[in-house]
């Protein structure tokens, strides 16, 4: 798992390659959208176009650092999933919970218009 974190205006955007899995990553993302947080981030945005798996570790990991947003006035999103990846957030209920774009201008605009 790689990950890169950049920034586009106000809008923390975190992009991910490779497997979100037991063993891979384990609580990478919850530490980095902390990092985030705690430096005043507000608006994150997660890239997974190049996230190829994701597992139920992952997906905890995932609910982990949006419930963590959430709580600390945070809006988390999500950009682009793999179908691989949108068809386990479908099958566990969890795709409702995220807004998830197509594209990052889209989702940039759409962080804008709520600014």
């Amino acid at each position: 798992m790689d990950i890169a974190v950049r920034k586009a205006n106000d809008v923390t955007i975190v992009d991910f390659r490779g497997r979100l899995a037991i063993g891979v990553g384990d609580s990478v993302l919850p530490q980095i959208i902390g990092e985030i947080l705690d430096s005043g981030g507000k608006k994150l945005l997660l890239n997974l176009s190049e996230m190829d798996y994701i597992d139920s570790n992952g997906l905890g990991e995932l609910v982990q650092a949006y419930r963590e947003s959430q709580r600390r006035g945070a809006s988390l999103r999500l950009l682009k999933p793999q179908d691989r990846v949108t068809k386990t957030l479908r099958l566990t209920n969890l795709l409702p919970m995220f807004t998830v774009y197509d594209t990052e201008e889209e989702a940039l605009k759409a962080f804008a218009a709520k600014a």
